[in-house]
Formats: structure tokens, C-alpha cells, sequence
């Protein structure tokens, strides 16, 4: 678990010395489209014609289906984010172990499509165990209290998908390895603290949402300046949280397993030299 605040904290200042910051220019783009596809989902208010108790248990069947998606929707967003910059993530991770070691990695298409390929089948995997584990927690706490959210052990659930997150992050370095899936979980399984780490500060970074109202509507500052000052700054730090996020975690996950393993004694890269000759 050291391994990871320690490389959070290398990611940090690596991130800046190597000026490696613009590369968040991407997730932030990314951020703004899933914000605004929140939104639409969240202002969207169905209008029943309920007339009949027929209607009325329809309209709760519809209403449960709808926020079942919504929760859904939102639990697969940091997901969605590994799976749609995978292949900046990719690049970035490679580059990072460039800088560390010195050791590079031949490019090529196909191995790119290969890459997002398993990205998408370890977000699938993770989705699934996540809420497995989800669903198990979520009935234990029901039982034992009044309102299962406000339980102690719902927040296993946290701690799980901080686990999940981690995971993915992790196994972008595993697949340069040459690890096969089954070979990346007992891996990851094997130094679960390092993958909690790196997936908490990937989380927490992408945790609250931001109101893209106070960012894009400034008809509020003349009736209420400081306020609308200051929630335009506080949603514009998330933004730049939420965008750093993704680019922070694959550097911290790099950088942790470059500490695990040396990666420069990887035998699938190729050193500077032997490219050369």
C-alpha cells in the first residue's frame, strides 16, 4: 500500500518536471461530454398518465428500470473513461516507462487494437464482480438496518471499487508484460494495496460531479457575483480534478510498478541502443 501513496506522490512531480500535464487536455474534452450526458439524464422527468392502479405499478416498474440505468450510467462513467483513453492511456504509460528505464516498445496498430480489446474486457470483468459484490453488501445491510446506504458496511463498496479501478490502471503495464488476464488478476490480487491506492485517488478525483451551468452560464454573476464567482471556481477545480484523474492514475500505476518489479527487466522492450543499431 506504501508503494502507492508513494507513487501518487512521484506522479505528481513527475507529471510536472516531464510536463506532462497537457495531456489531460483530452479527458477534459471527454469529462465535459459525460457531464453533459448526466445532466440529460438527470433533468429528464417522465410525464405519466396515471389513471388506473394498473398505471401506478407500470409508472414504479418504468421509474425503477429508469434509476437502475441512471445508477448504472454513473458507475460506468470511470469505466468508460479507462475504456475510451485507452489508447492515451497506453501511450502515456509507455512513455512513462521510457522516462524510468529507458526501455521502449514496438509500435503497431494491431497491438493497439489489442490493447483496447483487453481494456474493455477487464472493464466488463471488473463491472460484473463490482456489482456481484455490490448486490451482496447492499442485501447484508438492508437486513441489518433501517437504511442500507447508511450502514458501515456499504462502504465496502467503496473500498471494492477502489480495488476494480486500481485493476484497470495496472493491467495496461501487466499487458506490456506479456501477462495473461488470469496472470494480471493473481498479480493484482497479490499486491491488492497498491491497486486500492491507485484506484482511491482515481475515484476521489472523479468523485462529485460538475454543474456545467456554473462553468458555461454567467446571466447568474450580475444578480449574485460572489456567489456564482465562487461556484464557477469550485466546479471549474472539479473539472481540472476529473480531468487530471485518469492521467494521474496511469502515471502513479507506472510508477508503482516499476518500484514492484523493474520494469527495465522487462525482455519484451527494447532499449535505446538496440534500437539505434
Amino acid at each position: 500500500m506504501a508503494f502507492g501513496f508513494r507513487a501518487y506522490w512521484k506522479a505528481i512531480r513527475f507529471m510536472i518536471e516531464h510536463r506532462l500535464y497537457w495531456y489531460m487536455l483530452i479527458p477534459a474534452v471527454l469529462m465535459l461530454i459525460i457531464y453533459y450526458m448526466g445532466s440529460l439524464v438527470q433533468n429528464h422527468h417522465a410525464q405519466p398518465d396515471v389513471e388506473t392502479t394498473n398505471d401506478i405499478i407500470w409508472y414504479v416498474f418504468y421509474l425503477m428500470i429508469e434509476i437502475s440505468i441512471a445508477l448504472l450510467l454513473m458507475k460506468f462513467a470511470k469505466y468508460l473513461v479507462v475504456v475510451i483513453l485507452s489508447p492515451l492511456l497506453s501511450h502515456l504509460s509507455m512513455k512513462t516507462e521510457y522516462i524510468l528505464t529507458g526501455k521502449k516498445y514496438p509500435w503497431n496498430f494491431k497491438q493497439l487494437v489489442s490493447d483496447v480489446k483487453r481494456a474493455m474486457r477487464i472493464v466488463i470483468r471488473n463491472l460484473m464482480w463490482e456489482y456481484f459484490f455490490f448486490i451482496i453488501i447492499y442485501v447484508v445491510a438492508a437486513i441489518g438496518w433501517e437504511d442500507a446506504y447508511q450502514s458501515p458496511i456499504f462502504y465496502l463498496t467503496f473500498l471494492i471499487g477502489f480495488y476494480y479501478y486500481g485493476f484497470s490502471f495496472m493491467d495496461y503495464i501487466n499487458e506490456r508484460r506479456r501477462l495473461t488476464m488470469d496472470q494480471s488478476i493473481m498479480f493484482v490480487r497479490k499486491n491488492r494495496g497498491v491497486a486500492m491506492i491507485i484506484g482511491a485517488g482515481y475515484s476521489i478525483m472523479i468523485l462529485v460531479p460538475v454543474d456545467l451551468s456554473a462553468l458555461f452560464d454567467y446571466s447568474s454573476f450580475s444578480d449574485d457575483f460572489a456567489p456564482a464567482l465562487g461556484r464557477f471556481f469550485l466546479n471549474l477545480f472539479l473539472w481540472l480534478c476529473a480531468s487530471l484523474a485518469p492521467i494521474l492514475a496511469i502515471l502513479a500505476a507506472t510508477i508503482a510498478m516499476d518500484d514492484l518489479v523493474d520494469l527495465s527487466s522487462n525482455e519484451y522492450s527494447e532499449s535505446e541502443e538496440v534500437e539505434e543499431v
